[in-house]
């Protein structure tokens, strides 16, 4: 969380608006070429285009583990335990006898699909919650930055371990559920210094005194010019939300069997790291590509969609 958090900083105060009067030809001219600009910039970064191959390639894997395993990863024979790679079998066996490249084809599910939907939820729920708070101010704003302010207080490990532990489940929906209860204030932070900016534009005034209703407003002009540091910082934690579900799951208070996760194969893996250390090899080197992968999309989109970079 310390580095979604560092970048969340580094985006609070960037300006991602465009002045203009709403409506006009130039405003939503200007309005597309950050967008336009963007994605220019985005197709000649070679970091992008790498880290986007990766995370396709992921989800393709976790939506279809079949294609490329070679069998089921629950068949496992004790009699190849511990064993090295062999023909069909490219990244050996584990203490039970499993598959590890199986293992590792379908553990990419798990984490995937944590980390795409916890992001998700914490990224509309702070979103919402953040976009209102500074767009009307008042009490809510108030309300919800004391709220933000003893989510940020938790400690996400310590916290992750007393909420899951009471939990019995050990699927996929208890852990999502716990990183959006502490995603989303962080999210809700930049939604609302975004949103502050973007209404003191002077297009929103303009819009506000031709007689435009408030919801008008905050979805035609504030909220398409306060989107770009949110989808920046979502990206960034969604990397850093699948390496949460790895550390909870190889605490043991996250992911537990019969769903198969990397955090669990490492943690199965570390107490044979000398005599079979292909066990704790393979998983943790996929799961960190995968975290990388999600972090160098982040950095790449911020540098595309950041004004001041240019």
């Amino acid at each position: 969380m310390d580095l979604a958090t560092e970048e969340a900083e580094s985006l609070e105060n960037a300006d991602y608006t465009h002045p203009g009067p709403p409506g006009t030809a130039t405003s939503e001219t200007e309005a597309r070429s950050l967008w336009g600009h963007a994605w220019a910039d985005l197709r000649k970064n070679p970091i992008f285009i790498i880290s986007a191959l990766l995370i396709v390639f992921l989800i393709f894997i976790s939506i279809w583990p079949s294609l490329l395993a070679n069998g089921s990863p629950y068949d496992c024979d004790l009699s190849h335990s511990r064993e090295g790679s062999s023909s069909g079998h490219p990244f050996g066996y584990d203490k039970q006898g499993c598959d590890v490249y199986n293992r590792t084809i379908y553990g990419a599910r798990a984490s995937v699909s944590v980390g795409i939907l916890a992001t998700a939820g914490a990224a509309l729920t702070g979103t919402l919650l953040g976009a209102l708070a500074g767009f009307f101010g008042g009490w809510w704003d108030g309300v919800l930055s004391r709220i933000t302010e003893i989510f940020f207080g938790i400690p996400i490990l310590l916290g992750g371990l007393v909420f899951l532990s009471v939990i019995p489940s050990g699927s996929i929906w208890p852990v999502i559920g716990f990183i959006i209860l502490l995603g989303w204030p962080q999210i809700a932070r930049i939604a609302r210094g975004s949103v502050i900016t973007a209404k003191q534009n002077d297009y929103v005034q303009a819009a506000r005194s031709l007689g435009a209703s408030k919801s008008r407003i905050m979805m035609r002009h504030v909220l398409p010019n306060a989107v770009a540091p949110i989808i920046v910082v979502a990206t960034i934690a969604l990397g850093t939300y699948i390496s949460l579900e790895a550390t909870l799951s190889f605490l043991g208070v996250g992911l537990k069997p019969p769903t198969i996760s990397w955090g669990q194969d490492i943690s199965a893996a570390s107490s044979e790291i000398r005599n079979a250390p292909h066990m704790l090899l393979w998983p943790a080197a996929w799961l960190s590509v995968t975290v990388l992968a999600f972090i160098m999309l982040g950095d790449a989109v911020r540098d595309a969609l950041d004004p001041k970079l240019r």
